[in-house]
């Protein structure tokens, strides 16, 4: 029995951590990957997506002789006109800085390289979108990521007692709750305040797809709290740990806070940036008409 809960903890351990590592990097704050061929060679480099503080945002370019460049961006999405940064080389890479914006605020911008004097064919890349932030103190952040690391091993650990039919999932289940009610709704909304300015971005304020699904996992949990001692207990506490599963197989930072550049207002969600982007398709109309 004793080796049997320390199987399904390590095994608890690595799905959750797999599920965390998915989630970061289909997220759209993770770097862009660019992979080109060039005379015969296959070469791979980053952009970036996202950039907490005060200052610009550096693009280092790994890329050694014969490769130039630059970078041609715009507000997003006000839908400016475009501006061009020349790339400078250092040794083996392309460097520049992509202008400082107030927190939310993002830029789009692509990459356009040369080599010889010829463009080089970087193939279907789309455009990137990098969002600025705030700089959050270590004190909120280290202990958020902790939390919530520990929220997703111990709800998978109460997915597998309960299916064991191991009496402690409903000690599994408080925890999980706990955990997720500091990590996510006291020291989350702190992270929050200092990225992006306001504490709850999610229902009934925003869409923000983060608050969003880390409120509905803290109901599924605390009904499966209020049910543990029923006959159906442990199925329920299964169902509230699956949801939480599916919550981090959601990449991070979904229909996050905006910039609305026209009105200096952070904006977030579907429903609140649908105004926005029908006044910025009404000024487009109206500037064709004049």
């Amino acid at each position: 029995m004793k080796y049997k809960k320390v199987l399904l903890w390590i095994l608890a351990v690595i799905i959750s951590l797999a599920a965390m590592v998915y989630q970061r990097m289909t997220g759209p704050t993770y770097p862009k990957d660019i992979h080109f061929v060039y005379e015969g060679t296959e070469y791979k480099t980053e952009l970036p997506r996202s950039h907490g503080g005060i200052t610009d945002c550096p693009v280092e370019l790994k890329l050694p002789e014969p490769f130039n460049g630059k970078i041609i961006w715009r507000k997003f999405p006000a839908g400016q006109a475009w501006d061009t940064l020349s790339l400078v080389r250092t040794g083996d890479s392309l460097k520049t800085a992509l202008p400082h914006q107030p927190p939310a605020g993002k830029l789009e911008y692509r990459l356009e390289l040369s080599a010889n004097g010829r463009p080089v064919n970087l193939g279907e890349t789309e455009h990137v979108v990098i969002r600025f932030k705030g700089a959050v103190p270590g004190w909120a952040l280290l202990p958020h990521v902790l939390l919530m690391v520990l929220t997703v091993i111990w709800s998978m650990v109460t997915i597998f007692f309960a299916l064991a039919n191991f009496p402690e999932f409903k000690k599994h289940v408080g925890i999980t709750t706990i955990l997720l009610l500091i990590g996510g709704f006291i020291l989350g909304p702190v992270v929050q305040k200092y990225s992006f300015g306001q504490f709850w971005t999610g229902w009934p304020l925003g869409e923000d797809l983060t608050d969003n699904k880390v409120l509905f996992a803290l109901i599924a949990f605390l009904i499966a709290w209020a049910v543990r001692n029923k006959p159906y207990g442990r199925w329920v506490a299964v169902g509230a740990a699956l949801v939480m599963l599916a919550v981090y197989l959601i990449p991070h930072s979904m229909n996050g806070s905006e910039m609305d550049y026209e009105t200096g207002e952070v904006v977030t969600g579907a429903i609140i940036l649908l105004p926005v982007l029908f006044r910025q398709q009404l000024s487009s109309s109206q500037n064709l008409q004049a």
